[in-house]
């Protein structure tokens, strides 16, 4: 397919369906939009608003709708011409009863025909899951979770399970025999020998006994038959139903008589998973994971049947034409990125693919990769970083230090979160890493004395100290950048750990993945093999160090704190965002341009706010400090220290600059959604709370100082001081969205939308982010627009000045950028990218560049910074504003320019004064079609 123009990203759930999606797509061609991003909507855990806990790849989600509703959903898209790019997750899938594969595997064990799907070690070396997968899921203790009767023995038509409250956990086939054992006695009994029932009974049972190994097509007609007539036994003959209870009931054991739950216990550890505490997988488990979620089971996405079968929907649909893209989610936990991207290129050809790839600052996406691009991360943190400004930094920081008390500068923070993550989450991956390396380094030479414990211990420092989500070091790369960024990982080890001498010399040699030649084929095999499994533990790592703990603790300035960017990286410079965006139209001029995703952690608006502070350091301060004295009696003591600490509030007083609702209606559900969000800030943070051991007292008492803060009305102290200044900072915020939406629009790549944001987003992270949508208002704003003449420009854009807060003045700007988009589709699609000069005595505030094709050209002009050069709520317009300020343009292109915001046009010159193209909006769109 050709790339897309723009898409826009919809989040499918059980309340917004294919039958709802199908409606609003008159609106979204309107907009200016031609492809679809859909999450993924693929069968998933029921209720699930997510649609990343796959249970079944090859089955649409029943909760969207039927496949002949998605099939008319497409055939509606594609009559207006909209693609479709599909949101893919190959990466992993739900523990959990309701995925096929999963339960096939319990079932049969080696004998499943998946059994090789799944990343578990069934060698393990804990004898405890030799041959058994861990089921983390108790809550408390197995042997007390039995005897309290938690774990039960069910049956259901489709065969015997061990539930765990709502949990199912289908039970071996093979272990039936010791059910029907019990059951057989009952029946002889009461029914008789004789009895046409109870010989179909032992005809079941001897199946069970004889069952044929192996995953062959005998096997599991076996298992239909078996199944099929118990069931039938069970519904038609109520002796048996009876019966079969009862033997149920003596399984399940007397309360209060431990003895009793002796067969229950041992018919759980003939099954194929064991039964678990859930802590128990923070230091023995034996699967990998996705992150640290255990109840998400990773794949082994590089096997070729694996491949096959998970992708078969989604191929099948890329080869209808029905999927125009894919995009895949954590691309980084996969085995071996460039190897799946290439099958998976190979397997669609033609489709538009792209990845969920989070690149540090100065990070390359690996150009032998067979995709457009990424899904807009690096984009979002270059945009972002464009209005921050960078002079201020210093001030700031000081700031933040002397207010907050971090505790210690970004990078130690990153250090402390990331030790804090392996040694609460993740010291069973380590565990099982450390012994990988540890059969290897036995039997090589420079390796052999190391012992497991230390080469766990040098395993950890390197990933602490790796800066990027990982490496991607394969046996046919050669150049990878990674193994620059790992060689500096273990320089910092190696200065800070010099009693780790040996075993990080060992991993020096080891990590680069250049193996001796002189080494047996089976021992460069194992050397491989366990540096593509070390890479896809480094993410994680970073993902819930970083993204999940350190964002929630470095509050300094809050727009930086993004998926995708870094709290310690404070802004860039004209130049390096230039730099940015010729670098990408030359490697990767389809990839996405995003500023929001279902991931990011607050809404693009809130950044764009926020973004302000960076301009007011000093006001900033004295606002902090007048705002502590007024709350401080509203704070409690909590085990003898302020709650909340004065690092949390730093955070609260920024979350309400940033989110404080523009509409009076936007009041309503306020204080419920800050409170929720609070709660979950906190316990990411996981200093004085966190998800696995709630303080209630710490969570209570910040909620109640939020609350204080928010009461009062035209009698609150705080609010007389808060509001003037968050009326400030919004207002220069709205004009640093209108500048990044601009920019987003007109940029190399393909600029997504996120579901809403064509109007303000002043969301937070998950869920807040995935609330329903008010498409029915969008619509008709948007319709109220199209229907302006454009002779009467000047009273529209003076009504969405006076009533900016309505967001109509942003959606005027994304309907027209989408619609230049389309006109000069090969422009933004291939054209040039030119930085254009600037001169005058604003220069540095005009962010200015040019897309180029032949003749046809684009002329884009943003402001930035100017907080100083005028006061709140007067827009910066006009000579007054801009002075001598102008861009300069080649000699080539004089003449007359269209202005794609008012209609009008200009008259083109060598020097083109700021202040004629500020006059009615700050923000430029001109365009020659040559």
């Amino acid at each position: 397919m050709k790339p897309p123009l723009a898409s826009y990203r919809l989040q499918f759930t059980p309340d917004f369906t294919f039958a709802a999606a199908r409606n609003i797509l008159p609106y979204l061609a309107d907009l200016g939009i031609d492809t679809i991003y859909a999450s993924p909507i693929f069968c998933c855990r029921q209720g699930s608003t997510h649609g990343y806990d796959v249970t079944d790849m090859n089955a649409f989600n029943p909760e969207l709708g039927s496949v002949d509703e998605f099939l008319d959903l497409r055939e509606a898209a594609r009559s207006l011409e909209l693609g479709w790019l599909q949101d893919i997750v190959p990466n992993h899938m739900a523990f959990d009863a309701q995925n096929p594969l999963l339960v096939d595997l319990l079932e049969n064990g080696e004998n499943s025909r998946y059994f090789g799907f799944f990343d578990i070690d069934w060698e393990h070396f804990y004898e405890g899951l030799h041959g058994r997968v861990l089921a983390p899921f108790l809550g408390s203790f197995f042997g007390k979770a039995l005897e309290n009767g938690e774990i039960q023995l069910v049956y259901t038509e489709e065969g015997f399970v061990a539930a765990y409250y709502d949990l199912r956990f289908p039970l071996s086939l093979d272990s039936y025999s010791e059910i029907f054992t019990v059951l057989q006695r009952r029946l002889r009994q009461i029914l008789g020998a004789d009895h046409a029932d109870f010989i179909h009974f032992l005809g079941v049972l001897y199946l069970v006994k004889t069952l044929v190994p192996g995953a062959g097509r005998d096997r599991y007609e076996q298992i239909r038959f078996i199944k099929q007539t118990l069931w039938h036994l069970h519904q038609e003959n109520p002796t048996i139903r009876e019966q079969l209870q009862q033997t149920l009931a003596e399984f399940n054991g007397r309360l209060g008589d431990p003895a009793s739950f002796a067969s229950l216990d041992n018919l759980l550890s003939r099954q194929n998973f064991r039964l678990s505490f859930w802590k128990v997988a923070t230091e023995e488990l034996n699967y990998r994971r996705f992150f640290s979620i255990n109840d998400l089971i990773s794949l082994r996405m590089e096997e070729k049947d694996v491949f096959d079968h998970c992708h078969g929907l989604s191929l099948k649909m890329v080869r209808l034409g029905h999927f125009d893209g894919l995009r895949v989610d954590h691309v980084d936990g996969l085995y071996d990125p460039r190897q799946y991207l290439e099958r998976l290129a190979t397997a669609a050809p033609g489709a538009y693919l792209v990845v969920e790839k989070i690149l540090a600052q100065r990070e390359e996406l690996p150009t032998n990769w067979p995709v457009a691009g990424t899904s807009g991360y690096d984009f979002l943190s270059h945009i972002n970083a464009l209005f921050c400004k960078k002079a201020n930094e210093r001030r700031l920081t000081a700031t933040y230090n002397r207010f907050a008390e971090p505790g210690g500068r970004c990078e130690e923070l990153a250090y402390q979160k990331k030790r804090l993550i392996i040694e609460r989450h993740m010291m069973s991956d380590i565990d099982n890493l450390a012994h990988l390396l540890k059969n290897f380094a036995s039997r090589y030479r420079y390796g052999s004395d190391l012992t497991r414990y230390a080469l766990r211990r040098a395993l950890i420092e390197v990933m602490i100290e790796l800066s990027v989500y990982r490496t991607y070091l394969s046996p046919s790369s050669r150049g990878d950048q990674g193994r620059r960024y790992l060689r500096s990982a273990l320089r910092r080890a190696q200065r800070k750990h010099p009693e780790l001498k040996h075993e990080l010399e060992f991993l020096t040699r080891i990590l680069p993945l250049q193996p001796d030649r002189n080494l047996p084929a089976e021992e460069r095999e194992q050397w491989t093999h366990f540096v593509l499994r070390f890479q896809q533990f480094t993410g994680p790592l970073m993902a819930k160090g970083v993204e999940d703990t350190l964002l929630y603790v470095y509050n300094r300035l809050l727009s930086l704190n993004e998926v995708g960017n870094s709290p310690e990286d404070f802004g860039i410079n004209l130049e390096e965002f230039h730099n940015f965006n010729r670098n990408r139209l030359q490697h990767w001029p389809h990839t996405i341009n995003a500023t929001a995703t279902h991931d990011t952690k607050r809404g693009e608006d809130i950044r764009a706010r926020l973004n302000v502070l960076s301009e007011l350091p000093q006001e900033w301060e004295r606002q902090l400090r007048s705002w502590n004295r007024l709350n401080r009696s509203n704070k409690q003591r909590i085990r003898r220290r302020q709650a909340p600490d004065k690092n949390d509030e730093y955070f609260l007083y920024q979350t309400l600059l940033g989110s404080w609702p523009l509409q009076q209606e936007d009041h309503q559900n306020y204080r419920k959604r800050l409170e929720e969000y609070l709660i979950k800030a906190v316990r990411e943070a996981k200093v004085h709370t966190g998800w696995l051991k709630p303080d209630n007292a710490y969570e209570d008492a910040y909620l109640k100082f939020a609350g204080s803060l928010l009461e009062g009305g035209d009698k609150s102290d705080f609010l007389a001081e808060f509001l003037p200044f968050q009326k400030k900072i919004a207002f220069f915020g709205m004009l640093n969205s209108l500048s990044q939406t601009l920019l987003k629009y007109t940029c190399p790549g393909v600029p997504d939308t996120y579901q809403g944001c064509e109007l303000w987003d002043l969301s937070f992270v998950d869920p807040d982010n995935r609330r329903p949508v008010d498409y029915q208002l969008r619509q008709r704003l948007l319709s109220s627009l199209q229907s302006q003449p454009k002779t009467d420009f000047s009273s529209l854009v003076a009504d969405l000045r006076d009533n900016w807060r309505d967001g109509r003045i942003k959606l005027l700007l994304t309907w027209r950028a989408l619609q230049l988009r389309r006109e000069l589709a090969d422009v933004f699609s291939d054209g040039d990218y030119l930085p254009l000069e600037s001169s005058g005595l604003h220069a540095d505030r005009v962010v200015t560049f040019a897309r180029a094709v032949g003749k046809k050209r684009v002329l884009v002009v943003v402001p930035r910074f100017v907080t100083d050069l005028v006061e709140t709520g007067t827009w910066p317009l006009g000579k007054k504003v801009w002075e001598d300020s102008a861009i300069l343009l080649p000699q080539a292109w004089e003449g007359r320019w269209n202005d794609c915001l008012s209609g009008g046009t200009l008259k083109g010159k060598e020097v083109l004064p700021v202040a004629d193209l500020f006059t009615e909006l700050p923000v430029a769109l001109l365009y020659q079609s040559g």
